[in-house]
């Protein structure tokens, strides 16, 4: 799974790199520690021009009864949320990218759990693949809310855990993005697992476990010693 994330640019930066005019983001700041249920920055197509919004992180289908069917759907598996009935839909017609530029998972050590950051070796923003919804409550409130693709793992994540998140190419944001592309086995083969050769491990403190913890030193390299936390 995908639990834990990065987005350390700024939005100006944010801006350029998605070919976005303007916004209606008021305010953002380097995120160290992005965690399912908080609002997180997502770029999506209309069909016209990329735009940079923010969903909440926890896929609501929009038949749902209840919302709190989110925290459970904050990763959707590649291999068959086209066909699922909770996304299909949205494979269909509403994805988007999350910009990120790390995302954490945690290894099994004989000491405990030891959180892990992942990124590209050159430190450069990605796009994580994902799928959006809005949901409507019987009182009129709509909340609109993403989930992150996952995939299977390459060889860098292998030994730290058996799934990793969509990591698209540049290149592929357009396709995915583009609402008139509806050919699903088109759309599958973009959600592989990223070369491993571009990717870089290496671990951080356990401190990032706190969803209350969102600082820099979370991104430091950690040298492993001393009692880890046990999940």
């Amino acid at each position: 799974m995908c639990g834990r994330y990065t987005v350390t640019i700024t939005l100006e930066e944010l801006m350029v790199r998605y070919m976005i005019d303007e916004t209606t983001v008021p305010f953002h700041r380097p995120k160290y520690n992005v965690a399912p249920g908080q609002h997180v920055l997502a770029v999506i197509n209309d069909g016209s021009r990329n735009r940079l919004g923010e969903l909440k992180w926890g896929f609501i289908p929009a038949w749902a009864d209840d919302p709190k069917v989110g925290y459970t759907m904050i990763n959707a598996r590649s291999e068959t949320a086209a066909s699922k009935p909770a996304y299909k839909s949205a494979f269909q017609k509403k994805r988007c990218l999350l910009p990120a530029d790390s995302f954490y998972e945690w290894q099994t050590t004989a000491r405990g759990k030891q959180p892990m950051r992942i990124r590209l070796k050159t430190g450069s923003v990605f796009s994580l693949a994902g799928l959006y919804e809005t949901w409507t409550s019987p009182s009129g409130e709509r909340i609109s809310t993403c989930t992150i693709l996952t995939t299977t793992p390459n060889e860098v994540v292998a030994p730290i855990h058996d799934r990793m998140p969509v990591i698209l190419d540049p290149e592929q944001e357009a396709l995915w993005l583009g609402r008139e592309q509806q050919n699903t086995a088109l759309l599958s083969s973009l959600l592989k697992p990223y070369p491993s050769e571009l990717l870089e491990a290496y671990p951080v403190s356990p401190a990032v476990g706190n969803v209350r913890n969102d600082d820099p030193s979370l991104i430091e390299r950690h040298q492993p010693g001393g009692q880890l936390e046990l999940w």
